[in-house]
């Protein structure tokens, strides 16, 4: 029985997607459920698996061809293989008809990612020889052609050679990539962006994590990190600077009356900055253990686009990477973003007297077009007073 592969429906933000990787070969023995291949978006990468045990009979899209939702990219047939003997008979049974089928057609038949290298390379299909099935054209056919056709203006390079024992790798940027880059540059060229400092003295803090470490973690089973007191403290401060909650629509400013906090989660396959929900209603435990399971699955490629979609403003952590002070860049449509870095022993000036404090840079970049100095400056004073004196987030002061 034979099935139609298909991508999933997208969602209604995402145009199109890009066939990432295919883990099966055609013939090759299948399991029910097995991961057949990676679709990814401008947002999350989707899995497409089996439906049946069987085999892939034939792939209608290669890896890095644009796909849309619903669109059958594949031929299952469903049923058991015996084993790779069998699948070799079953291919040498059908080569010839296949072979005797694609005569009737035309050579020429050309796959999307085929007949675009041929419009990026300029060339002409009717001057490659094919030696796919029935004469087709496959990719390695046109870039072998590619290499022949150049050798001759090899001798009058326009670039000079790389010396002997250097070497450039050339890959294609993934599409979360492609967007990233999309979205960090509409952040710079349409907004007017400016980045507030301060520090902060993390000693409280790391007191109260020595005092209740091993209590907290019997007691939840999760570790007391910092992560929960920087969202705390964030979450606090917005409630009390409702412009940095905002954001710009048009010639309207909408004022977010709820708070879901953006956390930047660094990914193989890139920064991604999935939504904690109502922070406002969360003890530290449960923020704790919410952002553990947004990075494990972020870890894992396993981000959905209802966890990316959304919130109001966003933190960032450069400090678990060893940044000492950077200016982070608005995440948009938000106001602001918040960034934390390394907590280094520094000797500071405490009532006349010099002390070793653990000391740590707090940068607010936010949008002057919504938030004010005022504003801006008042936010991070806050924020700098929770963690300073962790007990005005208990008391509500």
């Amino acid at each position: 029985m034979s099935i139609e592969i298909k991508v999933p429906v997208l969602p209604e933000s995402v145009a199109d997607a890009t066939i990432a990787t295919w883990h099966v070969k055609p013939g090759e023995p299948i399991s029910r459920d097995q991961n057949l291949v990676d679709i990814e978006t401008d947002k999350v990468v989707l899995e497409v698996v089996a439906p049946e045990d069987g085999h892939i009979s034939e792939f209608l899209f290669q890896e890095g061809d644009t796909v849309l939702g619903e669109q059958v990219i594949a031929k299952f047939v469903a049923g058991a293989v015996a084993g790779t003997e069998v699948t070799k008979a079953q291919a040498e049974a059908a080569a010839p008809a296949a072979a005797e089928a694609s005569s009737d057609e035309t050579n020429d038949a050309l796959s999307p990612s085929v007949r675009r290298m041929l419009a990026e390379l300029n060339l002409d299909a009717g001057k490659i020889k094919g030696t796919g099935v029935g004469g087709r054209i496959t990719k390695e056919d046109v870039e072998a052609f590619a290499k022949t056709a150049a050798k001759p203006a090899a001798a009058a390079p326009a670039v000079a050679p790389l010396a002997e024992g250097r070497s450039e790798k050339r890959v294609p940027m993934t599409r979360l990539r492609k967007t990233i880059a999309t979205r960090l540059l509409e952040a710079k060229n349409s907004t007017a962006m400016l980045t507030t400092f301060n520090e902060v003295n993390m000693k409280p803090i790391m007191d109260i994590r020595k005092q209740y470490q091993d209590i907290f973690e019997k007691r939840h089973g999760i570790r007391l990190g910092f992560m929960s007191f920087y969202i705390k403290a964030v979450t606090e401060a917005l409630k009390r600077f409702p412009e940095v909650n905002a954001s710009i629509d048009g010639d309207d400013i909408v004022y977010h009356n709820y708070f879901d906090i953006s956390i930047a989660v660094s990914t193989p396959r890139g920064l991604v900055t999935p939504v904690l929900r109502d922070t406002d209603t969360m003890n530290l435990a449960e923020i704790e253990k919410a952002v553990r399971e947004l990075a494990l699955k972020g870890r894992d490629g396993k981000l959905t686009v209802a966890d990316m979609t959304g919130g109001n403003f966003t933190v960032t952590n450069g400090g678990v990477f060893g940044s000492l002070l950077s200016t982070p860049i608005l995440n948009l449509p938000q106001s602001a973003i918040l960034g934390m870095h390394a907590i280094k022993d520094r000797p500071m000036a405490v009532n006349g007297q010099v002390e070793i404090l653990p000391m740590m840079y707090l940068a607010l970049s936010y949008d002057h077009r919504i938030v004010d100095g005022r504003e801006s400056v008042g936010f991070l004073v806050a924020i700098k007073d929770f963690l300073e004196d962790p007990t005005r987030l208990l008391l509500d002061l």
